[in-house]
């Protein structure tokens, strides 16, 4: 089998059963790998009712087509399970190398069932698979754990917040890569599974390798060629986009109440240049290292935080100390927290107890710890606000937003509200065509036009998070460069609109398991804070949700019509 590895392997904790089958060469067709994968083998296994943190419940890594190849930035994993945040389907998607090893290691899918009575790891040296006693390992927090296993390979592990089942904890990889949002790492925690260790030295096979040579050629040139994939990103980090969001009035302070905030510029990325000594860090195969470090004084060897974290701890909660943020996201990283949902969380708090919080090393201890007031901030936001009869929580379907202002980009609204994971930026990214220019401008004061691009970029992305390639080659690339390299690695003949058709069926069938679970028109939607005098137009919204269901296919509750779903083989 060319670029996928035909190979799926299936552990149940509970009885310490290891199984390998051939996968499924129909789903890989029609869901590609890694996230579209992850969902089919997920829709097809359980009972959306199902308690997350059940031993009944399952997670599942999984590797695209084109994880581990030379296709740039191709170095990326899903997880797939259902959230104990949001009860919905949930995937997250992650870089740094674990994926790749877990490509080389010759698997496609990888499905945890069951529990272990007692915490365990998983290593897998290629096709040698076995389930260890972690009782050296429980207990330590993610940076401590992947250095006692990093010997064996490349590791990804929970800290003690999936340890204590909080709802927001991350599986982290390579100390500080996270599946970061919707609590997989308290799935993970719930079955036992401190660890998995991975290594693999089988090169996924091309199939037309003068072709995808070609494609691939075309692809590092677009990179090469893009203000933000070959200069801004590598210069900056994401941290490039906080000072142009900010004087857009699109960066949310203080919980959403204003749309910008006077101390940005302390937490932006000019100054973390002028006044930091960093060095880049990259993911597999990837020419734009993102990543920054710090490389001397007081805090040399500490990660610069992302644009979200940034916010997060910043702005978000009207803070515009950086090294408070710092330290918050390296405790974040080595807890296993998500930095979106916990600093969402504590500025959630920080509203409820009138105060603002200036250092959050206690309050994220605490959350690690599942500890006092830990225990609350934890849960999210949704379950904090209504623990203390506030209306704060700014999330959707339970899932925090992130730093873009709905108020300021419509598109970015309709994105949220649809998202069927929940508040998230990254389902249908409209910063890029509204704020960025990305393919083109367009007027984000304005709900016309948005319904048709938003389900095209949500297509897209599950698509994106299918092969699986990190979402900043959007920035550079379009689908017929995708498209171009999946035809060519795997030698199945997909055309442009096959590769946008199987991102909408793969968004569809995460649409179905979410209305069997029970969500319906009435869970996409935003908090009424961003209705209020001056904010969304509450009619135009509900106009533009009526537009994007017809262009879906859906009925006016939100329900994909059955002549959809025969279309796209889901009948």
């Amino acid at each position: 089998m060319h670029a996928w590895t035909g190979k799926t392997v299936t552990i149940d904790l509970t009885d310490s059963s290891i199984t390998e089958t051939k996968s499924d060469t129909n789903i890989l067709h029609s869901f590609i790998g890694g996230r579209g994968l992850g969902v089919k083998l997920y829709y097809d296994a359980v009972d959306p009712s199902i308690d997350p943190l059940s031993p009944e419940n399952i997670l599942i890594f999984a590797t695209g087509p084109l994880t581990g190849t030379l296709a740039p930035m191709s170095g990326r994993h899903a997880m797939v399970s259902k959230s104990p945040l949001t009860g919905t389907i949930f995937d997250s998607s992650s870089g740094g190398f674990f994926g790749k090893e877990l490509k080389f290691a010759g698997i496609d899918a990888l499905v945890i069932k069951g529990a272990a009575e007692a915490p365990v790891y998983i290593s897998i040296n290629n096709d040698d698979i076995n389930i260890h006693p972690a009782d050296g390992l429980w207990g330590e927090n993610v940076r401590s754990c992947t250095g006692k296993l990093s010997a064996q390979g490349r590791v990804a592990c929970i800290g003690r917040a999936g340890e204590r089942l909080v709802p927001i904890a991350s599986v982290m990889n390579d100390y500080n890569h996270a599946c970061g949002r919707g609590g997989m790492g308290a799935v993970m925690g719930s079955k036992k599974l401190k660890a998995l260790v991975v290594r693999g030295d089988k090169r996924p096979l091309i199939a037309d390798e003068d072709g995808f040579r070609k494609a691939k050629e075309v692809a590092l040139r677009l990179i090469k060629e893009g203000p933000m994939s070959s200069k801004g990103l590598n210069t900056y980090g994401t941290s490039a986009a906080l000072n142009l969001m900010n004087y857009l009035k699109v960066l949310p302070s203080g919980n959403f109440r204003d749309t910008e905030f006077s101390g940005a510029e302390k937490v932006s990325g000019d100054f973390i240049k002028e006044n930091y000594d960093i060095m880049n860090k990259t993911c597999y195969n990837c020419i734009i290292a993102c990543r920054h470090v710090i490389k001397s004084g007081a805090l040399e060897g500490l990660e610069i935080p992302e644009y979200e974290t940034l916010w997060a701890y910043g702005p978000d909660n009207n803070n515009s100390d950086l090294e408070a943020v710092i330290r918050a996201n390296r405790l974040c990283n080595d807890y296993g927290i998500d930095t979106i949902s916990s600093g969402s969380t504590i500025a959630a708090y920080a509203e409820i107890m009138g105060q603002d919080f200036k250092e959050f090393s206690e309050l994220v201890k605490n959350i690690g710890e599942s500890d006092g007031i830990g225990k609350e901030l934890g849960r999210g936001s949704r379950a904090l606000s209504k623990s203390h009869g506030k209306d704060v929580a700014m999330h959707s379907k339970g899932l925090e937003l992130p730093g873009y202002d709905p108020r300021s980009v419509l598109g970015m609204a309709l994105s949220y509200a649809t998202s069927n994971r929940g508040g998230c930026h990254l389902r249908a990214y409209m910063v890029a065509p509204e704020i960025l220019g990305k393919p083109k401008k367009i007027d984000r004061f304005t709900f016309s036009g948005k319904a048709e691009l938003v389900q095209k970029l949500q297509n897209e992305t599950a698509s994106l998070d299918s092969l699986v390639l990190c979402l900043f080659s959007s920035l550079a690339m379009a689908d017929g460069e995708f498209a171009a390299m999946l035809r060519t690695a795997t030698g199945v003949d997909y055309s442009t609109e096959e590769f946008l058709k199987c991102g909408e069926r793969i968004w569809n069938l995460e649409r179905m398991f979410n209305i069997r679970a029970g969500f319906s028109r009435k869970d996409d939607t935003l908090p009424e804070r961003f209705f209020e005098s001056g904010g969304i137009d509450r009619m135009e919204f509900e106009k533009a949700l009526d537009e994007y269901y017809l262009l879906r296919g859906w009925d006016e509750n939100g329900a994909p019509k059955q002549e959809r779903l025969r279309e796209l083989g889901l009948l």
